[in-house]
């Protein structure tokens, strides 16, 4: 049965004020794509023009024009639905501020400490050693943080999280974090669909990812074990162009120079390291999973199908900044990471109760799944190069 459209108590209003039918042909073609750029979401059953609405929407324009002429219907089951009431009365979404507090406290000693240990004991090698390390895990820890306050999941309030996020990402990182939130909040929205979640622009630029995207690249050679090496030391001057093109086509002028100062050109190697890092710990959730065009799933599925977690330890929840999650982390993106732990068992029940696979693994078994999923990749460009 095709969906309807008529009045309702929430969202924007439907497109006309009586009852019609419409056929999924006639919404599929309100994607934003074509002829006046119309954009049509379904919830529900109901059909709702949103494409005004879509220039105020709180997480970028893109984000719900990923959904445009689609069912953006929230939920998988009422289950689901049922969950999220009950982590809502369990408290599972109201942040600890002391817990916050610490991680503020021990990034910015760590800050602090690179500089002093170099200041005080000049610049040989162990003491510029000890200072790399300590600036290394600050910048990291900060990057985590800073992921937390743009899903507004430290402070109660948005504001407070956004002005934080500002203090952390442009001042201490040198990046803006509008830009961060742009894409970011589209990833969350579509992960793993190529052309709509932006952590896949690297496709297939450095290497081909999942089957189906793999046999359509024309070259394939970058698509083995280079991603160690290659992936992090393009990071840093990548991120650099990308600010700036950010920042002179959105006009966001706040920009700390920290991403042009000594520290960003001197301190090349940590810069080099965290950007390793970064990339190890945010694609061993993604990777290994399904990747492909946009397959119009209902959104539980669509997050369910896109990640993976690691086992739980207080090293790799450390070292991960909790992002070991990362199942949790997607389905309940405001939820504060220390809560992770206690929603994951009931996440699980659900997955196992409707045959849903709930992925977890060690933390070596994730990194090395980065490598054979994209040797995976890279054999089925070849073979359909020499066979298609």
């Amino acid at each position: 049965m095709a969906p309807q459209t008529g009045p309702s108590d929430k969202g924007p209003p439907s497109i006309p004020a009586f009852p019609e039918l419409l056929t999924w042909e006639e919404i599929r073609t309100r994607n934003g794509g074509g002829r006046g750029r119309e954009q049509w979401l379904v919830i529900d059953r109901k059909v709702y023009d949103v494409t005004q609405f879509s220039r105020r929407h709180p997480g970028g324009s893109r984000v719900i024009g990923h959904y445009a002429g689609q069912d953006a219907t929230k939920s998988l089951l009422e289950d689901f639905r049922e969950l999220r009431c009950t982590i809502e009365k369990m408290g599972l979404l109201r942040p600890n501020h002391f817990f916050f507090f610490l991680i503020f406290l021990h990034l910015l000693v760590l800050d602090a400490a690179s500089w002093l240990v170099v200041w005080y004991f000049g610049v040989s090698l162990v003491p510029f050693l000890a200072g790399m390390i300590d600036l290394l895990v600050s910048q990291i820890q900060m990057g985590w943080f800073q992921h937390d306050l743009g899903h507004c999941s430290v402070f109660r309030k948005p504001k407070w999280n956004r002005l934080l996020q500002i203090v952390m990402i442009n001042m201490l990182k040198g990046l803006p974090a509008s830009w961060w939130n742009h894409l970011h909040n589209q990833h969350h929205a579509k992960p793993n669909c190529f052309r709509k979640d932006p952590d896949l622009n690297m496709h297939p630029l450095l290497f081909s990812l999942g089957k189906t995207l793999s046999v359509e690249v024309w070259n394939g050679r970058f698509n083995d074990r280079k991603l160690e090496l290659l992936a992090p030391l393009a990071l840093v001057p990548f991120f650099q162009l990308t600010i700036f093109y950010f920042a002179i086509k959105r006009k966001k002028w706040l920009v700390s120079t920290a991403s042009l100062d000594d520290k960003s050109f001197c301190v090349y190697l940590p810069r080099y390291l965290e950007s390793t890092w970064f990339i190890w710990v945010t694609q061993m959730n993604h990777i290994p999973m399904d990747i492909d065009y946009d397959k119009n799933e209902d959104w539980v599925s669509t997050q369910l199908h896109a990640t993976c977690n690691v086992n739980q330890s207080v090293f790799n929840d450390w070292f991960t900044g909790h992002l070991n999650f990362q199942i949790e982390h997607h389905l309940f993106p405001t939820m504060p990471r220390h809560n992770y732990w206690k929603v994951a068992p009931l996440v699980k029940s659900l997955c196992d109760k409707h045959g849903i696979e709930y992925k977890s693994k060690t933390l070596l078994t994730a990194f090395v799944d980065i490598l054979n999923s994209l040797k995976d990749s890279g054999e089925h460009w070849l073979e359909a190069y020499l066979h298609g």
